[in-house]
């Protein structure tokens, strides 16, 4: 994934806030916990700066919950920015008061105000994470979480020793937003990050001190767990550690059939769980993470490492260094992402569609608009469908369950509107996208197929794709354009890996299937930071079913206001 353009100084920005949850066991309601956060300076990574954080922490605290607790969480803003808050990955069955991103799903946490996330975690176990889900902010604002399955329920893989959280990220020497802001009005990218970071550090590749290097310590032959988050804005990831094994046991809170590799693929907005056995010689191991980039589009290509260090071994041992695959890696992509499927269990079964209700056929196109005040007269855009999408200035969630008019309409259409041979030579020129903030509307209960077809329009790319409210099963992937007559018979309908996120591969498609049955409005864009704010996104109006329980829950009454 790239993050492109030009690189500008701006303003900085504190961000303080409460962030706390209560912890209330499904057994009983008797055991609870809260976490009182105070407030603090922040500066990281050899250029010291003020950055919007949450409880003075870079990265964020992590929530640990177990499945089936209820969760609260109290934002408050202290930052000169509006705030939202999205738990990513976590299904918020009729909830989508607590999903989070802006204007979808609520209007921002305006400055000196609050908000109280509640919701349940159900049905679920594994590793997630939250984010800010506004503007760029996420770029700081971001943190772990940790669902523990239910009290007496084991892992379905050998229970490890110790667990470490690793969170990569990407950071700017500038205050993001201004960068960001600047690009905008100059109708270019901004400039790609000054840095990658493990757990906010960059690692001793970069002119800083030891301090800034994370360093994790083993003892030999015990398992450790690592959870690994791409909280990056706009770049997939290699992670590798040097010297050792992985074996991949869970991605995005879902547990896959095991499997051994050197390395992992890790896109922006997807969790991977792995075991890491301490059976080497004893000494220090970087551990390191760099960018994947399979078409010659500028991209951060800087490497930060962390050290896994085992007991014993003086910091003067020079750590072995890692293999990670080439930039340009795509044998090595596609290999992994095929290796990836569903734990399909008795006690964890992957509940593929076999019908489909509705099939959907969307087109991921980027184009130009004019803009007589940008560089060149043009202003980079992205597409769905041809229609690149406008946010509104009430959030949908609201507009729907309070039927108000003129928010939007729910004409996205099921297919593009031009077909073309969307994967031939490159088309220098845009379709003629249209701007709108246009919905599809699903039925309750239906299943739904969608295919994501990357397209030639300015450049092929991958594009990692992010649906909210929603698991959804991968049911097939491929090189150039898909073809409805031949690919549906190659769909792996039995164990496909099952997630919130999913990579479409550069010049190529991906197909999921996922039962609607979470009723609300419910986001889905490209989950590289870039992308979206070209308007690479839209959203899906989730109708209520007929049931009791199969209704939209009505908001509470501290939701922000618009």
């Amino acid at each position: 994934m790239a993050n492109r353009g030009t690189f500008f100084p701006g303003l900085a920005s504190f961000l303080f806030v409460f962030l706390g949850f209560i912890h209330f066991p499904a057994e009983a309601a008797i055991n609870q916990y809260q976490f009182d956060i105070q407030v603090k300076n922040v500066s990281r990574l050899c250029h010291a700066k003020p950055i919007v954080t949450v409880n003075g922490r870079y990265p964020g605290p992590t929530i640990y919950v177990r499945e089936g607790d209820r969760v609260l969480v109290n934002v408050t803003n202290y930052a000169q920015y509006n705030m939202s808050i999205h738990w990513h990955g976590l299904k918020q069955y009729r909830n989508g008061w607590a999903d989070g991103p802006a204007y979808i799903t609520q209007c921002p946490i305006m400055t000196g105000n609050s908000y109280t996330y509640d919701f349940n975690v159900t049905g679920q176990r594994g590793t997630l994470w939250w984010h800010a889900h506004i503007l760029w902010l996420r770029a700081t604002v971001y943190g772990a979480i940790v669902i523990m399955p239910k009290q007496g329920t084991p892992f379905p893989f050998p229970q490890p020793n110790r667990e470490e959280i690793i969170l990569l990220g990407e950071w700017w020497h500038t205050d993001v937003e201004a960068i960001e802001d600047q690009g905008k009005r100059m109708g270019l990218p901004p400039n790609m990050s000054d840095a990658h970071t493990i757990n906010g550090k960059p690692g001793p590749l970069f002119p800083c001190s030891e301090k800034h290097t994370f360093a994790m310590e083993v003892e030999s032959g015990k398992t450790y767990l690592l959870r690994i988050i791409n909280a990056a804005l706009n770049d997939e990831l290699f992670f590798a550690i040097a010297g050792h094994n992985m074996t991949v046991v869970e991605v995005d809170a879902v547990y896959t059939k095991p499997f051994t590799t050197q390395s992992i693929l890790i896109a922006p907005g997807q969790t991977t769980n792995v075991l890491v056995q301490a059976n080497q010689i004893p000494g220090r191991y970087f551990m390191a993470t760099r960018s994947f980039m399979d078409v010659p589009i500028p991209v951060d290509n800087k490497t930060a490492t962390g050290i896994l260090q085992y007991k014993g071994i003086p910091n003067t041992v020079l750590p072995t260094l890692t293999q990670l695959p080439a930039p340009n890696d795509t044998a090595f992509a596609l290999s992994y992402n095929k290796k990836l499927r569903s734990l399909n269990s008795p006690n964890f079964p992957a509940t593929v569609p076999q019908k489909v209700d509705r099939k959907l056929f969307y087109t991921i196109g980027l184009g130009r608009d004019s803009c007589s005040t940008c560089v060149n007269g043009t202003r980079l855009l992205a597409s769905l469908n041809n229609i690149s999408f406008v946010m509104p200035e009430t959030a949908l969630l609201q507009a729907h369950y309070f039927n108000l008019k003129g928010v939007f309409k729910t004409d996205f259409p099921d297919k593009p509107p031009k077909p073309f041979n969307y994967t031939g030579a490159p088309l220098t020129a845009s379709l003629g996208a249209s701007h709108g903030t246009r919905l599809s509307k699903i039925a309750f209960n239906s299943t739904v197929e969608l295919v994501l077809q990357d397209t030639n329009l300015l450049t092929v790319e991958s594009h990692p794709f992010h649906l909210h409210g929603y698991n959804f099963f991968v049911v097939g992937t491929g090189i150039g354009n898909f073809d409805p007559a031949k690919d549906p018979a190659k769909y792996n309908l039995v164990d496909p890996v099952e997630r919130n996120t999913v990579g479409v591969p550069t010049g190529g498609w991906t197909a999921i299937r996922f039962r609607a049955d979470n009723p609300g409005v419910w986001f889905m864009h490209c989950h590289l930071e870039l992308h979206t704010g070209w308007g690479l996104k839209m959203a899906f109006v989730v109708e209520d079913g007929p049931g009791a329980d199969q209704s939209i829950l009505p908001p509470p009454k501290d939701l922000p206001p618009c």
